[in-house]
């Protein structure tokens, strides 16, 4: 798809002289010379690597009180060993894929050992501290082998373990634990950074707006959900301003860091609108609480306008998000008010309308930007 549109943008850069023939050739064979993104034959690796290291680890449950208990022990051992030290082998020997495979089997007998020695000789602990020993042991594996693999693993481990939390204490602050997610995400932020994993970011990001959002959910009430909305703003603000000393660090990570800050943002601002909608109406009559939804209807309004202004060129993850949000605003606006007023095929022609009305200002806005990037496209070839 990506060598599709680059094709036929080096098409037109040639016919406007911007780049030369021989140039555009060599810049294709470039990007064709580089691994595949996406390979069919990694997918399988990974997936039979899970499939084998679930086999092994089910064999051994099941034959588990047949095994002498030294042997078991030393059985473990030497099998992470021999998984860890085959995957080193594998990288050294040029095989990356077979690689990040035995080592995904290496961490999971790991962690399928812990569970079974602990059974053994009766450990102490819990699942959530073994999810964060099983996560660290991934990352260290990321770290020492700079794979790629290792880092998606310790991704969703880390989801694992908020999934165990949410199960036992989801209405509860149980010790120190809720702190785990955040700190997690942080390692996995860095580790996509060193080894250069760009897709797994996304874990990260989506289990640090989980959390905030669970917290918000802890201490429901009108402060919680400002407090989250500005929090998102404010972090939208400071990767997306170009005054900014974060915006330079945050464009080197795409799209991610604008998109889910503002993501965060427009859940805090629908978060509001479910605190102040009670009472909104009494019988088809506004009563006082119209004011602050008002308020919070103009601030929407207004923080998608801003997200597109400052991102919305560029990103087009947070424009899309942002269209959304303000469309919805309106729907919801129209609902709150016109649907209040008129009937059942009134509202709908008056949403049609507004819709109608958001799709030409998005036609304008997408006009606006692909003739800014034409422009710019013709000032850099007379610069050249």
């Amino acid at each position: 798809m990506y060598r599709a549109r680059l094709e036929r943008d080096l098409k037109v850069w040639v016919n406007k002289g911007l780049v030369d023939g021989p140039a555009a050739a060599a810049i294709l064979n470039e990007y064709d010379s580089r691994p595949a993104s996406f390979s069919l034959g990694r997918v399988l690796a990974v997936m039979a690597a899970l499939l084998v290291g679930a086999a092994i680890l089910l064999f051994v449950a099941s034959n588990w009180e047949a095994i002498p208990r030294i042997v078991r022990l030393f059985g473990l051992i030497a099998l992470i060993w021999a998984f860890y030290l085959g995957g080193a082998y594998s990288f050294v020997r040029g095989h990356p894929v077979l690689g990040s495979a035995v080592l995904i089997l290496g961490t999971m007998s790991f962690g399928g050992a812990m569970s079974l020695v602990g059974q053994m000789y009766n450990l102490s602990g819990d699942e959530l501290t073994m999810m964060i020993v099983w996560f660290a042991v991934a990352a260290v594996a990321a770290v020492l082998f700079r794979s790629s693999g290792q880092v998606a693993l310790a991704g969703f481990l880390a989801w694992g373990f908020c999934g165990f939390y949410l199960w036992e204490h989801y209405d509860a602050w149980y010790g120190i634990m809720p702190w785990a997610p955040p700190a997690m995400a942080a390692v996995l932020i860095a580790l996509v950074r060193y080894v250069d994993a760009p897709r797994s970011r996304h874990l990260a990001y989506l289990m640090l707006v989980g959390w905030l959002t669970w917290i918000f959910a802890q201490y429901e009430s009108l402060h919680a959900a400002i407090l989250l909305a500005t929090a998102g703003m404010i972090a939208f603000l400071a990767v997306s301003l170009p005054i900014s000393p974060l915006t330079r660090i945050a464009q080197t990570a795409g799209a991610a860091p604008a998109f889910y800050s503002f993501l965060v943002a427009a859940i805090g601002l629908f978060a509001i609108h479910g605190e102040i909608s009670d009472g909104v109406f009494e019988n088809n009559i506004w009563v006082a609480n119209k004011l602050p939804l008002i308020v919070i209807a103009f601030a929407t309004l207004a923080s998608a306008i801003v997200a597109i202004i400052l991102s919305g060129r560029d990103n087009g993850a947070v424009r899309y998000l942002a269209y959304v949000v303000f469309a919805g605003e309106i729907l919801y606006l129209a609902g709150e008010t016109v649907g209040s007023i008129i009937g059942t095929s009134g509202f709908f022609l008056i949403c049609g309308v507004l819709v109608a009305i958001a799709a030409w200002l998005v036609i304008r806005l997408e006009r606006r930007f692909s003739h800014h990037d034409a422009a710019e496209s013709d000032r850099q070839g007379a610069r050249a």
